[in-house]
């Protein structure tokens, strides 16, 4: 066929003429591009040695992206400043802004960073080596970093090894070789002269390589590392592409082992003990609170520079101290707009001695006196408006609303044997009638008077319990009369009524642990599976613990920790005296608990190692999945009936 003449065509035409030839290929769009980039040069070469040069360059055989370079890319040594890195055409360019160390190997480890432009097969874990000196190093360790308190996996922590094994060296310089961990809190430093070395973890607050500050998270080995290497062996197996259930063959692959490649830390911020007042707050008009940056021994001394300060609060406080509530009991003081006091407390100064302070603080009500006096007014008018439109209506009933005493009160309907009616007020209490409250309990169709304990809670502020010998299978009723509690303020509270039903006993499952490999005080916690605590029991002498009433259809998972310094708490760890983190085990299983059932398990909590212990289930920082390459040639050969 004969074309015509460009000038001749309609611009329909010619526009047909020109898509046409820039589409050649199959109908359905030609293969995909399933091979990563693939390294051909550098300047310089990699391994080179005596290298004084700040510019890297690398090149691939075509064109590349960097993904989450800021992320993923590690250069050590660590660099005070950082070398810009980036992606340009084929080339990875890179340039150093420190000065060069003489005689230091140095290692760009990129992940899976390095990505083909088009498609994003990724390159895989490609990392570039050269030396200062005459020798560079290839030594590597690796391992994995984790929370010490519940074994989740951190991300983004780094890694740094010391070659200087004084315990000083951790505060006071930064890393001779890094690295940081990804998504499942593994970590290779590579690049790695024989010695001895000290390892650590550190979330770097100012980013300057070293633990300056107890806001950061760390973690040390006791151990001395001494990386070394030797030759191994591993299997590679290779699947039947017809049937993917099938083994094709299985290959024997030498390779270098580099070790140690199981280390494992245990990262923890170490306890605050920098006293200061960091907020003061009139949160409603009847109350005020401080809060200081860590546990006292004393609550601080209030002075009222416009009001008399004797008897005028009640007081609560946390277990620390570090929160204070107060409530005032004068209504009439509490609708002043500024109270003005003077407060004396312990401070932290600069070479870290507790010595006194004293501040003034303006307490301001966020409301205005007159503000507040202006919104009640409007709310008479409203309901003086609502009465007389009833009136209109023919409605004279005169409503008078009785302001009570706020109470929540948790009874459920059907409860459990091994729980108590639980009370909560929304401000202090003055006074209790305990005659007021029944607990009558029905034993055949009649209701007879129950005994009971009314308990306050020790910990929580304005919460209060009900005990009592609740018998399985059995029905209660709650009766609190009206008038029964009053608040600091003369509210009373309504009068409330709950009926109670105990579940039997076989609606419950049982599970016993018996617990080897830990000696001393130990707490098992049953966990829910948000890895929330549901349930904690002190281990038996005998090394047994048990756990009744549990619910069934119901999952369960199990967590440890050995309690060092007998507190009964989990503590956290401390650098400057060498002290670790209390030791935390999880039983890598989770029970669906089932009614009148009972599961017996033995448990050895050292079997597994802590990074193989706590299921993936209830872990909050998932692992990212890894970056493959997509193999859609094969979806669409299957899809085009096409044989490979």
């Amino acid at each position: 066929m004969k074309l015509a003449p460009l000038h001749t065509l309609p611009i329909a035409a010619i526009i047909f003429i020109v898509y046409a030839c820039a589409n050649p290929g199959n109908p359905d769009g030609g293969p995909y591009d399933e091979t990563p980039p693939k390294f051909v040069r550098s300047t310089p070469e990699p391994g080179a040695r005596n290298n004084k040069k700040k510019k890297i360059a690398i090149e691939f055989d075509e064109f590349i992206k960097l993904e989450n370079a800021a992320e993923k890319v590690i250069i050590s040594p660590p660099q005070a400043e950082m070398p810009e890195v980036k992606a340009n055409g084929k080339k990875v360019q890179i340039e150093f802004l420190d000065t060069l160390k003489s005689n230091t190997t140095y290692t760009i480890d990129f992940g899976d960073a390095i990505v083909d432009n088009n498609e994003g097969n990724p390159m895989g874990n490609f990392s570039y080596s050269f030396s200062t000196g005459e020798s560079i190093d290839s030594m590597e360790v690796s391992g994995v970093v984790l929370n010490a308190q519940d074994l989740e996996p951190i991300k983004g922590i780094q890694v740094g090894l010391h070659k200087n094994i004084n315990d000083t060296a951790f505060t006071k310089l930064p890393f001779d070789r890094i690295s940081r961990t990804d998504s499942r809190g593994q970590f290779i430093i590579k690049g790695i002269a024989p010695g001895s070395y000290r390892i650590y973890a550190l979330k770097d607050g100012n980013q300057n390589y070293i633990f300056d500050s107890k806001t950061e998270v760390i973690a040390f080995s006791d151990s001395i590392i001494i990386p070394s290497m030797k030759p191994a062996i591993k299997q590679d197996t290779t699947w039947n592409e017809v049937d993917t259930l099938k083994i094709d063959t299985i290959r024997s692959i030498n390779y270098t082992r580099f070790i140690p490649d199981n280390i494992i830390l245990r990262a923890f911020k170490e306890t605050n003990n920098i006293q200061y007042l960091t907020k003061s707050e009139r949160e409603q008009t009847n109350k005020f609170s401080l809060y200081f940056s860590s546990k006292a021994d004393t609550l601080p001394t209030i002075k009222g520079l416009d009001f008399d300060e004797k008897d005028a609060f009640i007081v609560e406080s946390n277990t620390t101290n570090d929160t204070i509530k107060y409530w005032i009991k004068d209504s009439l003081m509490s609708e002043r707009d500024t109270l003005t006091l003077q407060l004396d407390y312990l401070y932290t100064d600069t070479l870290g001695h507790l010595v006194p302070k004293r501040d003034t603080l303006s307490l301001m009500n966020k409301i205005s006196r007159d503000k507040r006096l202006a919104m009640a007014k409007e709310a008479m008018e409203k309901k003086e408006k609502e009465r007389k439109k009833r009136r209109r209506k023919g409605d004279t009933t005169n409503i008078v609303e009785t302001k009570f005493f706020n109470m929540r009160i948790d009874a459920p309907s059907t409860m459990d044997i091994n729980r108590n009616i639980t009370i909560n007020f929304d401000e202090p209490v003055y006074s209790i009638d305990t005659s007021a409250i029944h607990i009558e309990h029905k034993i055949d169709t009649i209701w007879k008077p129950g005994r009971f304990i009314l308990m306050k809670d020790s910990v929580i502020p304005r919460q209060y319990y009900i005990l009592s010998d609740w018998k399985p299978g059995h029905e209660y009723k709650l009766t609190i009369d009206s008038t029964a509690i009053k608040s600091i303020y003369g509210l009373h509270t309504n009068k409330a009524e709950s009926l109670i039903k105990v579940k039997t006993l076989e609606e419950y499952g049982t599970l016993y642990l018996n617990i080897k490999g830990v000696k001393g005080n130990s707490y098992v916690q049953l966990l829910n599976s948000n890895d929330g605590i549901v349930r904690e029991q002190k281990v038996k002498e005998n090394g047994t613990c048990d756990f009744y009433f549990l619910q069934p259809n119901t999952k369960y998972y199990i967590r440890m920790f050995v309690d060092s310094n007998n507190n009964g708490k989990w503590d956290t760890g401390n650098y400057a005296e060498k002290i670790q983190p209390e030791e935390v085990f999880y039983l890598p299983k989770v029970w669906e608990m089932k009614a009148n059932f009972e599961f017996e398990e033995n448990w050895n909590v050292k079997e597994f190692s802590l990074d193989k212990q706590k299921l993936d289930e209830i872990k909050k920082q998932k692992p990212e999945v890894a970056k493959e390459i997509k193999n859609r040639n094969k979806e669409r050969a299957k899809k085009l009936g096409l044989k490979k």
